[in-house]
């Protein structure tokens, strides 16, 4: 029972060094590989999130089973401020998407966005050149207004109307319903002399595949939508992963007071 701490914490962090591996291979893959600005975005992420685990693993692993204290030591630094960042990250992505949200449409299945409904730190990640430029890959790759175009294609005016689209379906693959464009398909509409307003969407609009929306506030507000539901999903999952990671840090404290019980114990029987 006194080594069995030790044993439990050994078989987790060995799991966890298996995981490791593929996570690491895919982040190298992704740099080696990656054919797009989005899959290249991710490589760097990928790769340092395979190297912390493969080396928190092995700290923590070679620490409990070979007895090396200051190895546990340090393994339950890391430990500590891991908890620390995820319980801070957590807050954040709760008071984050707090705010915002779209704007249901009279006679229309789909909602309206607006960039300027969301928190003030979001808006800055999204309207950041940089960041936008890869995104907006990532969100030409996911092909979702090809599959818009497809799905829709035999859609009247009236019907497309009536259809419950995403967030991303309606602010990034077809242009603000103020525009007044003329219909022809869900991505191609006919700029007019007779549509003129002061929404900048409009003029960003563009019946190019990879320009449509993706340029527009209204699209940026979309994915901000998406993100504000995604982040609470992640928040809720963090709160699961932290709890498991406060049981895993317990257990390497059980694991370190067992190592150096163990060290007082053969250090006296050493020297009497």
């Amino acid at each position: 029972m006194f080594r069995l701490s030790n044993n439990l914490l050994g078989i987790l962090n060995f799991i966890t060094f298996l995981l490791s591996i593929p996570i690491l291979w895919a982040g190298i893959w992704l740099r080696n590989k990656g054919a797009s600005d989005c899959e290249k975005f991710l490589d760097t992420p990928v790769i340092v999130l395979g190297v912390f685990l493969l080396v928190v693993s092995l700290a923590g692993l070679i620490g409990a089973c070979c007895g090396v204290s200051w190895l546990l030591w340090m393994y339950l630094v890391v430990m500590f401020l891991l908890i620390v960042v995820l319980f801070c990250f957590t807050i954040i992505a709760f008071v984050v998407t707090n705010k915002g949200a779209g704007k249901v449409l009279s006679d229309k299945g789909y909602k309206e966005y607006k960039l300027g409904d969301y928190s003030n730190w979001l808006q800055k990640r999204v309207t950041s050149e940089k960041n936008w430029r890869k995104i907006k890959s990532c969100l030409i790759d996911s092909k979702i207004c090809s599959d818009f175009q497809q799905r829709y294609l035999n859609d009247s005016l009236t019907v497309l109307y009536t259809r419950h689209l995403s967030a991303l379906q309606a602010g990034c693959c077809k242009p603000p319903d103020g525009c007044g464009f003329t219909y022809q398909i869900p991505t191609t509409w006919v700029k007019t002399a007779t549509n003129a307003t002061s929404d900048p969407d409009c003029n960003s609009w563009d019946n190019q595949p990879k320009v449509l929306c993706f340029n527009c506030n209204s699209c940026k507000a979309g994915l901000l939508d998406n993100l504000k539901s995604d982040w609470k999903k992640v928040a809720v999952i963090n709160i699961i992963f932290l709890v498991f990671l406060i049981i895993v840090y317990s257990i390497g404290c059980c694991a370190f007071r067992n190592n150096r019980s163990e060290n007082a114990y053969f250090a006296g029987w050493k020297h009497p």
